[in-house]
C-alpha cells in the first residue's frame, strides 16, 4: 500500500521533483509564519488598540511603497538571467546589488522627507516611520534570495528569514508582556530585517557563494535598468494601489479607521502569501516552458491559473459570510467594524493571485511597458476612488476601491491591450472554473 502511494512521486521527473521540494519549503515557511504571526498579530492588535495598530500600519504602508522603488523591479530579471547564464552569476548578483544599494539609500532619505511633509505635527508617527524605513538599507541583499529561487533552492532563504522571525517573535512577546511603548515595536521591525540579512549572507557563503567575487558590470547594469525601469514604476503603481488606501485613510480619516481597515486587510492578505510561494517557486518551470514551445508555456500558465482560481473560491466564498465573527474572534469586539471590510476586501485576492502570475508572464515576454501602463492606470483609479469614497464610507470605501482597481489593472487592462489578450484568456478560463484540464507534469519534460 505504501509503495502504491509513493510510486507516483518516485516517477516524477527530476526537475518536477526539485520544484515540488522547493515549493514545499516555501509553503511550509508561510504556514509556519502565518500560524505564529496570526496569534502574535491578534495579541498586538488587542494590546495596541485601533489607534496604535493603525499608526503602525500607516507607517508600514508608506515604507512598503518606497521599498518598491528600492527593489528596482529586478527580482524577476535576476532569476531570468541566473537561469539563462549561471556561469555569470557573480556579475549578475554584483550588478543588481550595486543598483539596489543606490536605490535603497535614496529611498531611505526620501521616506524621511515625505513623512515630515505628511505629519508635520505628529512626532511619534514620524519617529516610527524613520526607524522602520531603516529596513530599506538592507534590501540590496535580497539579491541572494533571488539567486536561491533561480536555483530552486528556496530552503536557504527560508532558513534565513525564519531565523530572524523566530528571534524577533520572542522579542515581541517580551514587549507585549512588559507593556512596551509603540516605538519599541517599530525597532523590532528594523531588527528583523537586519537579522534576516545577516543570516542570508552567512548561509550564502556557507553554501559555496562568494560575495567577495560580486562584480558590477556597467553594460549589464545599463541593460538591466533599460528593461526594468518600466517595471519599477509598474511595481510602484502596484504598491500605491495596495497601500495608498491606508495612507489616504490616515490623512482623510484617522488612525482608528486605519486600524479597523488594517485588521481586515491582515486577514484578507495573509493567506494569499501561501499561494504566492507557489507561483514564485514555479517561476523557473514556467520560463523553461517558454524555451520548449509556446504551447507548453501557455499550458503551464493555464494550469497554475486554474489552481489559483480554485483555491481562491474555496476560501473567499465562506469567508464572505463569516467575516465578522472571525474578526471578533481574532481581534476582539473593538475591531468588529472590520468584518464588513473583510467581506469586501477578500474578493481582491483573486487579482492578487493573477497579478503575481502576470508578473512572471510580463518578465518572460519583456512587456514591461505594458506593466507600467496597466499599473499606473490602476494606481490613478485607486487613488481617485479612495479620495472619493473614504470621506463617505471611510474604511469600507477603501475596500471597494481596492477590489475595483485590482480588477481593472490585472484583468481589464489585459483585455484592452491586444498582446495581453492571450493571458487575459488564461485568466478568463480559470475564473470560469476551467479546472478539469489534466495536469500531466511529466508529459512536458
Amino acid at each position: 500500500m505504501l509503495n502504491k502511494l509513493i510510486s507516483p512521486i518516485k516517477n516524477l521527473s527530476p526537475n518536477i521533483h526539485k520544484i515540488l521540494i522547493n515549493m514545499g519549503w516555501l509553503i511550509a515557511e508561510r504556514v509556519f509564519r502565518v500560524a505564529v504571526g496570526f496569534v502574535l498579530l491578534a495579541w498586538m492588535a488587542r494590546y495596541l488598540g485601533t489607534d496604535g495598530f493603525g499608526t503602525l500600519n500607516y507607517a508600514n504602508a508608506i515604507i512598503s511603497i518606497f521599498a518598491t522603488i528600492a527593489g528596482l523591479g529586478l527580482g524577476h530579471f535576476i532569476i531570468r538571467d541566473s537561469v539563462k547564464e549561471p556561469e555569470n552569476r557573480y556579475e549578475i548578483l554584483g550588478t543588481a546589488f550595486f543598483l539596489r544599494l543606490i536605490s535603497g539609500v535614496t529611498s531611505f532619505l526620501a521616506t524621511g522627507c515625505i513623512i515630515f511633509i505628511l505629519r508635520p505635527d505628529d512626532p511619534l508617527t514620524r519617529m516610527i516611520v524613520i526607524i522602520m524605513s531603516g529596513s530599506l538599507l538592507f534590501q540590496n541583499f535580497d539579491v541572494i534570495g533571488s539567486w536561491f529561487q533561480s536555483q530552486v533552492q528556496s530552503k536557504y532563504s527560508v532558513w534565513s528569514r525564519n531565523t530572524a522571525f523566530l528571534v524577533t517573535t520572542l522579542i515581541r512577546l517580551y514587549l507585549l508582556q512588559t507593556k512596551a511603548p509603540l516605538i519599541a515595536f517599530a525597532l523590532v521591525v528594523l531588527a528583523e530585517d537586519m537579522l534576516s540579512t545577516i543570516s542570508s549572507i552567512i548561509i550564502y557563503q556557507r553554501t559555496g557563494g562568494k560575495i567577495q567575487q560580486w562584480r558590477p558590470n556597467w553594460d549589464r547594469a545599463r541593460k538591466l535598468f533599460k528593461v526594468s525601469w518600466p517595471l519599477i514604476f509598474s511595481n510602484l503603481s502596484v504598491m500605491v494601489y495596495i497601500y495608498v488606501d491606508q495612507v489616504i485613510l490616515g490623512q482623510l480619516a484617522d488612525s482608528h479607521a486605519v486600524g479597523i481597515y488594517a485588521a481586515a486587510v491582515k486577514l484578507s492578505e495573509n493567506w494569499p502569501f501561501l499561494v504566492l510561494s507557489l507561483t514564485r517557486s514555479i517561476t523557473p518551470y514556467i520560463i523553461e516552458g517558454k524555451k520548449i514551445s509556446e504551447e507548453v508555456y501557455y499550458k503551464r500558465l493555464q494550469k497554475i491559473a486554474n489552481l489559483l482560481a480554485l483555491i481562491f473560491y474555496i476560501v473567499a466564498i465562506p469567508l464572505t459570510f463569516l467575516s465578522t465573527p472571525l474578526v471578533v474572534l481574532v481581534f476582539g469586539q473593538d475591531f468588529a467594524p472590520a468584518g464588513i471590510v473583510l467581506s469586501i476586501h477578500i474578493w481582491s485576492s483573486i487579482w492578487y493571485f493573477f497579478g503575481n502570475l502576470k508578473e512572471t508572464w510580463i518578465a518572460t515576454e519583456e512587456l514591461t511597458g505594458f506593466a507600467l501602463t496597466a499599473s499606473f492606470s490602476g494606481a490613478i483609479l485607486n487613488v481617485g476612488l479612495n479620495v472619493w469614497l473614504i470621506p463617505i464610507y471611510k474604511e469600507v470605501g477603501s475596500a471597494i476601491a481596492t477590489v475595483l482597481s485590482y480588477g481593472f489593472t490585472d484583468y481589464v487592462m489585459c483585455l484592452i491591450y491586444p498582446p495581453a489578450r492571450k493571458f487575459a484568456w488564461v485568466m478568463t478560463k480559470a475564473l470560469a472554473l476551467n479546472i478539469f484540464v489534466p495536469i500531466k507534469l511529466r508529459s512536458e519534460n
